[in-house]
């Protein structure tokens, strides 16, 4: 799947009604609901335009200043979400509830604030609870917080720079060996566990998506049926599969829900924190520059394909 992305030429069939239609019949015969043709025609244009307005929010982002990317992105990630949640869910937006954020930020920044320990708070209702359910069948609780150094170190490109400003890696790469992937053996060692146990752990963890072959770690990896929940990362820069180096609650995160989180407090700095993005753009005083620029230049190119993944799996 990955081989075959081609960036937003890889959307272009669903420039089309016809096909769009098409496509929404096929998902709602899958999921058994009733009326697929009369709700899959009632959907098609909603669903073409979120996938349309979202590429231009993308495109514009790319050739924006630094200072308006967040904005830019995270709308356009939102738009995208949006036709994504419509191929499971044909009522969408049902409720003013989901139209919300789903998660809110500290609206005032402390003195000394620093980006790497400022958190987001997951809410009751919202676009990031429905989200999470309605895709990926998670439940988020609500009061929730994580900060955006744990958001950080789920993003596997970024691995070169904690090495750099942390001097930590944050993933280990997965090897191939005869068409094959293989786990390196000192995921052993950061797991604190046996052969046999990380073999067990991880074909639950991953939905029984990984089948290991036999002795050793070498593993087939099938993305059929997508979960989006896995131990298994891609790394779109080196078109290569990854591993969390760190075994912890997050590790299993779908990647796309970070981006919306990362996304989501950046962009609300970039619109209400005016003095402190200024700053930072201009005078790069600390770590926080580097790492937000090098994110905002993968979920360029990331978010777009994580949303390409889910709807051609």
């Amino acid at each position: 799947m990955a081989a075959d992305y081609k960036g937003w030429k890889s959307f272009a069939s669903f420039y089309s009604a016809e096909h769009c239609q098409s496509y929404l019949k096929n998902n709602y015969k899958k999921i058994n609901l009733e009326n697929p043709e009369q709700k899959s025609y009632e959907n098609c244009y909603a669903f073409l335009y979120y996938l349309e307005h979202g590429q231009i929010y993308y495109q514009q982002a790319e050739s924006a200043p630094l200072i308006l990317k967040p904005i830019l992105l995270f709308y356009g990630l939102v738009h995208l979400i949006k036709a994504c949640i419509l191929t499971v869910d044909p009522a969408y937006p049902e409720t003013t509830s989901v139209l919300a954020h789903g998660v809110s930020t500290r609206k005032r920044k402390k003195q000394n604030y620093q980006f790497f320990q400022d958190e987001v708070k997951f809410q009751k209702n919202g676009l990031f609870p429905f989200m999470s359910e309605k895709m990926f069948h998670m439940k988020q609780l609500e009061g929730d917080k994580i900060t955006m150094e744990e958001l950080l170190e789920l993003i596997p490109e970024l691995d070169d720079l904690f090495m750099v400003h942390e001097s930590k890696s944050t993933f280990t790469p997965i090897y191939t060996q005869s068409g094959q992937l293989v786990v390196p053996e000192k995921i052993l060692d950061h797991y604190h566990m046996t052969e046999d146990r990380l073999k067990e752990y991880l074909t639950t963890k991953s939905g029984n998506q990984i089948e290991f072959l036999g002795e050793g770690l070498i593993f087939q990896y099938s993305k059929t049926p997508f979960t989006g929940i896995s131990p298994i990362k891609f790394h779109l820069e080196s078109s290569s599969y990854v591993m969390p180096i760190k075994k912890e609650n997050l590790f299993l995160y779908p990647e796309l829900l970070v981006h919306y989180l990362l996304l989501y407090n950046l962009s609300m700095i970039a619109r209400y924190e005016t003095e402190w993005w200024s700053e930072l753009t201009k005078m790069m005083p600390n770590r926080d520059y580097p790492f937000i620029k090098t994110f905002l230049d993968i979920t360029l190119k990331k978010g777009p394909f994580l949303i390409y993944e889910y709807l051609m799996n």
